[in-house]
């Protein structure tokens, strides 16, 4: 019910004709859900369409196809990084991209970043989180932060075994941050590239 919900929101915003017709009739149609095929968002550098690559035969490559990572550096995240944050899928990140009130935080440093995010993504390094609060709505007071402001925030990393964003969201929430502002998307941009997804900045 909650993603036929989002998909009848997303699709009330965007035009039925968001992509443009293949080349090949028969081929088929890689869409976001059965009704949407792609999402215009608003940007700090302007519209970006949000879609998935239209060819089925698309595959990852290079470090985005690695399966097996060492742990304890690159260990499995849990669910839930913490008590009260909200742990979301595609659908949902991309209904926050939409929503101009909602922070969607890429959580990684900088290099990372720079080598393609999330369209609408802001870079906050996990190692900076609680130091950049106040771009987050949070006030620093006399006893840290004051965070009764804060605004809806959305944190990712690199994907279900990057602790960057778990990391970060601790952070956060052990500073005064309020776990129920903040959602949690765990696929991050290995999933995100999986699925065919926009990417900007760096190699698509």
């Amino acid at each position: 019910m909650f993603r036929t919900a989002v998909a009848a929101a997303l699709a009330a915003t965007v035009s039925a004709a968001a992509l443009p017709a293949l080349a090949d009739e028969d081929a088929p149609r890689v869409g976001l859900t059965p009704e949407l095929d792609s999402v215009t968002i608003e940007t700090r550098s302007g519209p970006v369409e949000i879609r998935r690559a239209q060819d089925p035969e698309n595959r990852l490559e290079g470090d985005w196809a690695r399966t097996s990572r060492p742990c304890p550096e690159f260990c499995i995240q849990p669910h839930q990084p913490a008590e009260g944050v909200s742990t979301i899928g595609e659908l949902e990140l991309i209904e926050k991209l939409e929503d101009p009130e909602v922070i969607v935080v890429d959580s990684r440093t900088p290099d990372w970043y720079a080598g393609g995010t999330i369209p609408g993504a802001i870079n906050i390094p996990y190692t900076d989180a609680v130091d950049q609060m106040s771009e987050l709505g949070c006030e620093v007071d006399f006893d840290g932060w004051d965070c009764s402001n804060a605004q809806d925030v959305t944190l990712f990393c690199n994907g279900i075994w990057c602790g960057q964003s778990p990391v970060a969201i601790r952070r956060m929430v052990e500073a005064g941050f309020p776990a129920e502002k903040i959602s949690y998307y765990r696929g991050g941009m290995q999933t995100w590239r999986m699925l065919g997804l926009t990417v900007t900045g760096g190699e698509g």
